[in-house]
């Protein structure tokens, strides 16, 4: 494909627009980009050589204003599936009857909190809505640090965890310039070729090295934040269990757990509702995001009761918007989308199917490294055919290759050379078997 690139990449420069490239853009597009630039300025972020007009959604489709249509493989914030009837009607339901504040009461919020927490294991039987994951993770630090009385937190090399100013702190794959404060300390994600063949015992010896680290320069240990599928940092699932040695080690060293499950939570894994579920470990906190919701802007944090008294006791608290009546609704759609449509299952046949035909196409094209992940949540590494080393610009490539055959997928990792496969749930075998034939193809040519 390209050329071996080993230069570090920020999250934001992943399979990312430039906006001087020479590349003639069809004019609808370029009057939106220009229009975005003077509205947003630096903040402008747009995805592939040649940016999507998006004019409709529906299950695992996307539709273009010039009339295509896109198999979604990298939109994991509708989760259930773009513009699934469930959603839209609870959505639009509730919309229509009210939409206040969190300090009334009202049916929606608890019937919510009540399904979501039966989700849950024992003592995680406390809720706290937010709208959106980056302030569930901040919460999450906050509880945590209050009740350790601690600042120092253990994250992966390449982990993204949100945007504001603590959770970007904690977000290594953020940095541009610099690197995160020394209350802050990145370990290797959790693969042989960082930890050997063990790799729960070396993950939980990493952990607990930089716990040790951050109390010799007298900074007192608060915990460990892990997204439980590792995204940001190439998606490592597997061997389940390896997680349990991380959280026995941190909580040694003093510390609490916090399981970030925006991304790998609601039955994406396939076989749990939880990632952390398929190590068999129970967090100290999990944290949710928008995947909840379908895209509508809803998230949360569900802890013990003892850490949120704590924390109330220390301050007040309260989230304006958080779990409204109509994200309610739509939390509660998802949920029932989940059950009745069978996603759980459907994830992990789903996936499977990917896994299976990407691992038996590697023989034919030797730019498939390792495919990795848990149901519908894969990564794909791309590597150089002669060396195997990683290769980031043939990633690049191969990512609008599949844009221009009809298929969105993006990037992940610290070099950007692993494919980071999350469509909708509603993913269908057939379209499984479209996402493989295109890879092959592509990479046979």
């Amino acid at each position: 494909m390209g050329q071996t690139t080993r230069q570090k990449k920020q999250i934001l420069a992943l399979n990312a627009f430039a906006a001087d490239a020479e590349a003639p853009l069809p004019a609808d597009v370029a009057d939106l980009v220009a229009r975005r630039g003077r509205n947003f300025g630096a903040t402008s972020v747009l995805f592939y050589e040649r940016p999507l007009h998006i004019v409709g959604a529906k299950g695992a489709r996307i539709f273009t204003a010039d009339g295509r249509s896109y198999l979604d493989l990298y939109n994991n914030v509708p989760s259930v599936g773009h513009c699934h009837p469930k959603v839209v009607e609870a959505v639009s339901r509730q919309m229509g009857r009210y939409n206040i504040h969190t300090r009334y009461l009202f049916d929606e919020v608890h019937d919510y909190a009540e399904r979501l927490l039966a989700h849950f294991p024992a003592p995680l039987t406390n809720v706290a809505f937010t709208c959106t994951g980056s302030e569930s993770n901040d919460l999450a630090l906050r509880l945590i640090r209050g009740a350790t009385g601690g600042q120092g937190i253990v994250v992966t090399e390449t982990a993204y965890h949100g945007n504001t100013l603590a959770v970007t702190e904690v977000s290594p794959s953020s940095y541009k310039r610099g690197t995160p404060p020394a209350y802050v300390r990145a370990v290797p994600p959790p693969h042989p070729r960082h930890y050997g063949a063990d790799v729960g015992a070396g993950f939980a010896a990493a952990i607990t090295a930089a716990a040790q680290a951050m109390a010799a320069e007298g900074i007192p240990f608060a915990g460990l934040l892990v997204d439980s599928i590792f995204s940001s940092d190439g998606v490592y699932a597997d061997p389940p269990g390896f997680l349990a040695p991380a959280f026995a080690a941190a909580r040694a060293a003093g510390g609490m757990v916090i399981a970030d499950e925006v991304q790998p939570g609601f039955a994406r894994t396939g076989t749990h509702m939880w990632g952390f579920a398929r190590h068999g470990v129970v967090p100290d906190v999990v944290t949710m995001g928008k995947p909840m919701g379908n895209g509508f802007p809803l998230g949360g944090v569900v802890t013990r009761p003892d850490l949120l008294q704590r924390f109330a006791d220390a301050f007040g608290y309260f989230n304006t918007f958080g779990g409204n009546p109509v994200a309610s609704a739509a939390g509660l759609a998802v949920l029932g989308a989940i059950a009745e449509d069978g996603l759980m299952e459907n994830a992990r046949v789903v996936g499977g199917r990917i896994v299976e035909r990407l691992t038996a196409a590697r023989a034919r094209c030797p730019a498939i490294g390792e495919v990795r992940g848990a149901g519908l949540y894969l990564g794909v590494e791309i590597v150089s055919a002669g060396t195997g080393a990683p290769d980031a610009e043939g990633a690049s490539a191969l990512i609008n290759a599949l844009r221009e055959d009809g298929i969105l997928i993006g990037a992940a990792g610290p070099l950007g050379h692993v494919l980071k496969v999350r469509p909708p749930l509603c993913l269908t075998l057939d379209e499984a078997d479209r996402f493989a034939d295109a890879m092959e193809k592509i990479l046979a040519a």
